[in-house]
């Protein structure tokens, strides 16, 4: 924590936490949570390979994701 003991920090959230509020704060966090969350899952999505599909004479590389699995 550096040169700053517990009491400081304490001090330090205090502060935040009355100038922005508690509301603000859980909302910034579940926002970072959320962002954190699909960068995982787009990471995990890059390591399998591109499907590709057959249309007549043409190949088509691309992913087709469920639409059920992103809602809110």
């Amino acid at each position: 924590m550096g040169s700053f003991s517990i009491w400081h920090w304490l001090i330090v959230l205090l502060v935040v936490i009355l100038i922005f509020g508690t509301k603000k704060l859980r909302n910034i966090g579940s926002d970072l949570g959320g962002a954190v969350k699909g960068f995982k899952e787009g990471m995990r999505s890059d390591d399998e390979p591109a499907k590709k599909v057959r249309d007549g004479d043409q190949v088509i590389e691309g992913e087709a994701k469920d639409k059920t699995q992103h809602k809110s």
